[in-house]
């Protein structure tokens, strides 16, 4: 059994819930943020038989697609600077996804 965590963008939480609820997998939803855009993202705990891993990465993959997008940025300045926030251009969607073996699995 393999334990699928996956950090994805709070934009595509729901499609991909729907997706694999569809095929029949099941997911914990964990709210939680980013450190660099200080953004919120979503976590999902997707536990699967092993000959199931490459579908469920197929259908995150399918459905966080990368995207670009403006971000307001404040530059690093000094308390005297009078600076207003840039717009930068960030890659932003995706899924950071980490496959776990399971040694032993419970429902009690």
């Amino acid at each position: 059994m393999k334990m699928i965590m996956s950090i994805i963008d709070d934009m595509d939480t729901f499609s991909l819930l729907d997706a694999l609820s569809e095929r029949g997998f099941q997911a914990t939803k964990l709210a939680s943020s980013g450190g660099f855009l200080r953004r919120g993202n979503t976590t999902l705990l997707i536990g699967v038989e092993d000959d199931k891993k490459e579908e469920v990465l197929g259908i995150i993959e399918r459905i966080c697609m990368p995207r670009k997008q403006f971000v307001p940025m404040s530059p690093v300045m000094s308390i005297e600077d009078n600076v207003n926030p840039v717009d930068v251009m960030v890659q932003m969607g995706g899924a950071t996804t980490f496959v776990m073996d399971v040694v032993e699995n419970y429902k009690l």
